[in-house]
């Protein structure tokens, strides 16, 4: 990972500024996440610690995040333990990825004790530890008992041990000649080597130190000339005066399409024309805007994971359903065979008796006559044998009617949870969450629940403004999307929606006269940005005005016929904060 010990140096030195503060507030917004608000005299700011898997991290923070209407056992044991706690010091062993930060607070009794929260930044290994004044572990966000490992256990009441350490050099405290006659000794890929000779480097730190070295070219150690080994001996120890004189410059590696790829406390270089490289002016700073993005979507997923769940196996058990009556309905297609046998059983009645078990007649609906057999129940007679094959036409004609109608609302069905589930990707709030199960629990697809006070208060509608002036509102889920366009929105506004595609109702306010272009397209691209087609281009919008927008009785909720509409292609806009209106949505 790229937070690696080396840029974990360089976040403790940015902290160090904060030892002297107190805790103020301690929350929990997700599982495995704490975010520390410290008071000083300078002001306020909070520190966000991570110990997920895939977002292990520890830094300052200016992102808001929704804290849970309950708190979580561990945050309300930080608060009973840490509240009004001063900041004592900021410590890390070496390079290794864990800061200890020591509080000065106070006990159930009066006394004043000294607890150390320990912040493991380990990939899928991390932790946050609360230690008390003896050492002994208080409780920790992740507890590891002997089933889970049998080296280093985590539970309330034990001896806190440090971490498994290998021995490795600390490039910030090893002289050149050390680090050199620990590389000839080895043979292999340079970045491997290094990986393993030296403590607290990521893989991108390396890279960059080979790729600086070698010229961009792969480097053995046994291979390594003088020359080679000189320039990377220059690179570490460039390297080794950024972090201990503060001269940083803090980088993200961002793809050619936008995303987040990695990031480092130096410039990158082996990517080359592959990426664009973005400085930041702190390390806490790229941290918070890095994982910021990542994690909210993370955040979401976790607290909608039941929803996640019951629309895919919902979407599923429809889909298993539609493709069982499919096949039902292609065999109703042989009913016109059963109404012709009875009519050849009624016409040829006086040749057939009691007991026969097949009749061999002359199909007098084809032109030449030909011989067929039809088959009979040798205990009915020939007239009931006739109404035996009447019947089943007739239910094969009722089966048909019946069934075309359940795969026509089956499939009518999974539009709509197709919907639901593409407004669920994009939910961004606990409210939208409650929305939408409230929806669901309307629809029958979840049992009520009956919440204590009163109902959360939907949000209001997005708003945008366009380049004209006028303002765009976009629904957040159906059922805001069927008040929009339904009641909210004047006949002479003019509606939005993503062809064939699932996605948000768009109004555009008009007041009563013609939209320009402009605002039409600028609408579009929000239409188009906010549907499943998010991450798509050349996407098709269809637009009219309201008075033409009709809802069906009986439809679900988002599902409306529309006429007299024209189509756009636009591609989804980067960035609809641009439209926001006040600048952001």
């Amino acid at each position: 990972m790229a937070l690696d010990g080396a840029f974990l140096y360089a976040v403790r030195k940015e902290m160090e500024g904060l030892i002297g503060s107190r805790v103020e507030k301690v929350h929990q917004p997700a599982r495995e996440e704490i975010i520390l608000s410290l008071r000083s005299r300078e002001g306020s700011c909070k520190v966000l610690i991570s110990a997920s898997a895939d977002r292990a991290r520890i830094h300052l923070t200016d992102v808001t995040v929704e804290n849970p209407k309950a708190p979580p056992m561990f945050c309300m044991l930080l608060r009973k333990r840490l509240g009004s706690g001063k900041l004592l010091s900021i410590r890390q062993d070496g390079l290794e990825r864990v800061l200890y930060l020591d509080f000065s607070c106070v006990n159930e009794l009066g006394d004043v004790v000294q607890l150390t929260l320990a912040c493991e930044i380990m990939g899928r290994y991390s932790n946050l530890i609360l230690i008390d004044e003896n050492g002994k572990i208080i409780d920790s966000i992740k507890r590891v008992d002997a089933e889970m490992s049998s080296k280093r256990l985590v539970l309330p009441g034990m001896l806190y041990e440090t971490p498994p350490r290998d021995e490795r050099l600390n490039f910030l405290e090893t002289s050149q000649d050390a680090l050199r006659d620990a590389l000839k000794g080895q043979a292999g890929s340079l970045l491997k080597v290094l990986l393993g000779t030296l403590e607290g480097v990521s893989p991108v730190l390396v890279r960059e130190w080979a790729f600086y070295a070698g010229r961009g070219a792969d480097i053995r150690t046994e291979e390594m000339s003088e020359e080679v080994c000189d320039r990377l001996c220059y690179a570490i120890g460039r390297t080794k005066e950024m972090l201990t004189k503060g001269e940083c410059r803090f980088t993200i590696a961002v793809t050619r399409e936008g995303q987040l790829k990695d990031f480092s406390f130096l410039p990158l270089h082996q990517y080359g024309t592959l990426m664009i490289t973005r400085e930041m002016p702190s390390a806490c700073a790229l941290l918070d805007h890095f994982f910021a993005q990542r994690d909210k979507a993370a955040r979401m997923k976790q607290r909608a994971n039941d929803l996640f769940r019951l629309l895919v196996q919902t979407t599923e058990r429809i889909g298993r359903r539609i493709s069982s009556q499919t096949e039902e309905l292609e065999q109703c297609k042989e009913k016109e065979g059963l109404r012709r046998q009875a009519d050849l059983i009624s016409a040829n009645l006086y040749r057939l008796q009691k007991g026969d078990s097949e009749a061999i007649l002359e199909d007098f609906y084809e032109p030449d006559c030909p011989r067929v057999t039809i088959p009979l129940d040798v205990r009915l007679t020939p007239p009931q044998n006739a109404q035996r094959y009447y019947a089943a036409y007739k239910k094969a004609c009722t089966a048909e009617k019946v069934l075309a109608e359940q795969i026509a609302s089956g499939r009518e069905e999974l539009l709509y949870l197709d919907s639901v589930l593409d407004v669920l990707t994009r939910a961004e709030t606990e409210n939208e969450l409650e929305q939408l199960r409230l929806e669901l629990a309307e629809q029958g697809y979840v049992r009520a629940v009956r919440l204590k006070g009163k109902p959360p208060r939907s949000l209001p509608p997005m708003e945008y403004i366009s380049t004209d002036g006028l303002t765009i509102l976009v629904g957040r889920n159906n059922k805001q999307n069927d008040k929009l366009t339904l009641k909210d929105a004047e006949k002479l506004d003019y509606w939005l929606h993503t062809q064939n595609i699932p996605g948000s109702h768009v109004i555009i306010r008009t007041g009563g006269e013609e939209p320009s272009m402009q605002t039409i397209l600028e609408a579009a691209q929000l239409a188009a940005y906010h549907s499943k087609a998010q991450t798509s281009s050349q996407v098709p919008v269809d637009y009219c005005p309201v008075k033409f927008v009709k809802k069906p009785a009986g439809t679900k909720p988002g599902m409306v016929i529309f006429s007299n509409q024209h189509t756009v292609y636009v591609t989804p806009c980067a960035d609809p904060s641009v439209f926001a209106k006040g600048g952001k949505a």
